[in-house]
């Protein structure tokens, strides 16, 4: 699996008086491109793009940046 460009995405609260959207500040996925797809992909260990992500991150292959 060629994995390139993750990065960590977080959960957004939209504010019900102005409509306002702010990130939560809790990562819920890596968005990256998978075999030449764009994936959002859950922080699932069970999740078998998971998996790789954490398997190359492991072997020193890969890094995740922090979201935004």
């Amino acid at each position: 699996m060629v994995i390139i460009n993750a990065k960590y995405f977080q959960g957004i609260i939209i504010d019900k008086d102005d409509g306002s959207v702010s990130a939560d500040g809790i990562n819920e996925g890596v968005v990256a491109s998978i075999d030449g797809v764009t994936m959002h992909v859950p922080l699932d260990p069970a999740n078998r793009h998971y998996a790789e992500i954490l398997r190359q991150v492991d072997a020193g292959t890969l890094t995740i940046a922090d979201a935004d």
